[in-house]
Formats: C-alpha cells, structure tokens, sequence
C-alpha cells in the first residue's frame, strides 16, 4: 500500500447552485474561484499516520474545469509534523499516483504551499472551514424526500467514486491576495462528501 486516505470533503465555490463544473460545463460567469478541503478521518501514505490533519487548496480555475490551468495555493494542516507535511504533499502533488494525482493534474500552477490553522467541522450535515484568518465558510446541505440530495457518476469530482452532498454556502469569504482573489459571498455553491482514495 502506497497510500490510504479516509474522511470528509467540504467544497465551495462562487458558481451558483448547482456548480456545473460537476457535469463538465463551463463555470457560471466563465471563471470559479473555490476552497477545497479534504480531512483525514484515517490516513496512512507510505507508513506515515495522518489521521486527524486536513489539507486544502485554494484556486483560481480560468474556464472549464476539465482543461486545467487552475491557479493554487495548498495550505497543509499546521497540526503535521515535518514528515506528516512531507508525505501530504507527496500525495497532493501528485507524485504518489492514484485518484488524488488524477485530480491534483489539474492544477497548472500551484502558486505557493503555507501551513496554516484549519478548522474543519462537520455536524450533523452542516459544514464549515476556516483557513487561518481570512478564508472561510460555512454550509448546509439541500434535503431530498429520503435524506440529502446527492451527485453520483459525474465527470468530475473532488470524491471520486463517492456520492457528493449538493447544498449551498450560508456564508463564503475567501481573502486571497496570491490568487487576486475577494470573495464575500451568501447563497451560492457548496459539496459536502466522504471519500476514500487508496493506491
């Protein structure tokens, strides 16, 4: 085993609802500007426990989502140690393979890697996430007739292989002077998800 990483997703983005990236068309207003945060509930990458540390990007995608050339700041968890950061990393740059490097290729340029102060929580089908001061958000998920509203089978995905938990953020503040980013938002896209990815 490579690697095997279990837990939580919350994603948001400033596309309207329902972000249509999922299904391979092009973001609302061409462009979408998103916090992506994955945390590890259970995780082991080449015999290194990362069990109970998050990472997450922040990114500036120019177009539609399947051509890439997003812009990225990665901010690993400021909880890891050294070989914890080093072994995330290895996984989110893409260099160990897998479901996480199919992902992570998208990204044409990763603009700069910070650890920082991440809350990640999840209660009873509400999310939130902060990213040290200025980056944050918190989500509720839409309700079906039989429980949360879910994508499967879409063309892109941050779970791959997962169901993802459709809903929308209360609350989106992204302060991000790397990426020329200001996002003060209500309303508009967010994903809620499980995941397991294993190599």
């Amino acid at each position: 085993m490579v690697y095997k990483l279990e837990g939580k997703l919350l994603e948001v983005c400033d596309c309207e609802i329902l972000c249509p990236c999922w299904v391979g068309e092009d973001p609302d207003g061409g462009t979408c500007d998103t916090i992506i945060a994955w945390h590890m509930e259970q995780g082991d990458i080449e015999g290194v426990d990362v069990s109970g540390l998050t990472i997450a990007v922040t990114a500036h995608i120019p177009g539609n989502i399947m051509k890439g050339n997003w812009r990225a700041v990665v901010y690993v968890d400021s909880n890891a140690t050294d070989q914890q950061y080093e072994a995330l990393l290895k996984v989110y740059t893409g260099k160990l393979g897998g479901p996480v490097a199919d992902l992570v290729q998208l990204i044409g340029e990763v603009v700069a890697v910070e650890r920082a102060n991440i809350d990640f929580l999840i209660d009873e089908g509400k999310g939130t996430i902060r990213i040290g001061a200025g980056i944050s958000a918190e989500m509720i998920p839409f309700e079906g007739p039989t429980g949360k509203s879910t994508l499967c089978d879409t063309v892109f995905s941050t779970v791959p292989g997962a169901p993802a938990y459709v809903g929308k953020a209360l609350d989106y503040k992204m302060h991000q002077p790397l990426l020329g980013l200001d996002v003060n938002l209500q309303g508009h896209n967010a994903i809620q998800g499980s995941f397991l990815f294993e190599v």
